[in-house]
């Protein structure tokens, strides 16, 4: 966990409860909490879910930088870089790794295939999201592990690690190792580590008032009277 947020990790039942929101019912409980702008906390659309049938992901961030596009100047290849995996599991379970592809070439090769995903598995990750590519979905896919990428490839190219356990950016989010982060068909965002613990709470709230307006939109006794009241008294 990143030493600037010492929070406990937190329970199996609490991110438990959070794997039950979806994206956007999640991004709107954060707002209540005032605790960032509505234009932060996620990342854009460059980066696209390959599998949005599974569950939401959620877990902690385990932040890598990788090139891809040329050979290394210096420095072993992945493949020599087994100390990457005690990092990997010195993060909170579960993990999910985060890769920011600093190369020329965004997503020429991918760090990430069948091989890397079972290791990756193995040490408790739950998914991968990156600027750059993944590969060998059907794999992924069938093991129910996630991918979030810019892109997919046929190749691994060059791809080297640059180092890890430091901030990296992906699609615009800043994350830092320890991050709690959620993702679905909608995209991936950060979760306040302090506020994870009240947010389903936050967002049972918020579905109520929604579906009250709802109930008001699909009932045949619809009128714009009716609509304006239920949005007075729902107003998040």
């Amino acid at each position: 966990m990143s030493k600037s947020n010492p929070v406990p990790p937190l329970t199996t039942e609490e991110l438990d409860a959070l794997r039950r929101l979806d994206a956007c019912t999640l991004s709107n409980a954060i707002e209540t909490f005032h605790v960032r702008l509505r234009n932060e906390g996620f990342m854009h659309g460059s980066v696209r879910c390959m599998f949005p049938q599974l569950q939401p992901m959620v877990g902690y961030a385990a932040t890598i930088m990788i090139r891809g596009a040329a050979p290394a100047f210096a420095g072993p290849a992945y493949h020599d870089r087994t100390d990457l995996w005690e990092y990997v599991q010195s993060v909170p379970t579960p993990r999910v790794v985060v890769l920011q592809d600093t190369a020329s070439r965004t997503g020429l090769g991918s760090l990430v295939g069948e091989v890397h995903m079972n290791i990756l598995q193995t040490l408790g990750c739950v998914g991968v999201v990156t600027n750059g590519a993944v590969r060998d979905l059907p794999a992924a896919a069938a093991a129910g592990f996630h991918l979030f990428a810019g892109n997919v490839t046929v190749s691994h190219a060059y791809v080297h690690i640059v180092e890890f356990g430091g901030p990296v950016e992906v699609a615009g989010l800043s994350v830092h190792s320890g991050d709690l982060l959620h993702g679905d068909l909608h995209g991936v965002q950060s979760i306040p580590l302090k506020l994870a613990g009240r947010i389903p709470a936050a967002a049972a709230g918020i579905a109520a008032k929604h579906r009250a307006i709802i109930d008001v939109c699909r009932s045949p006794e619809f009128s714009l009277e009716k609509l304006r009241e239920a949005v007075r008294k729902n107003q998040i």
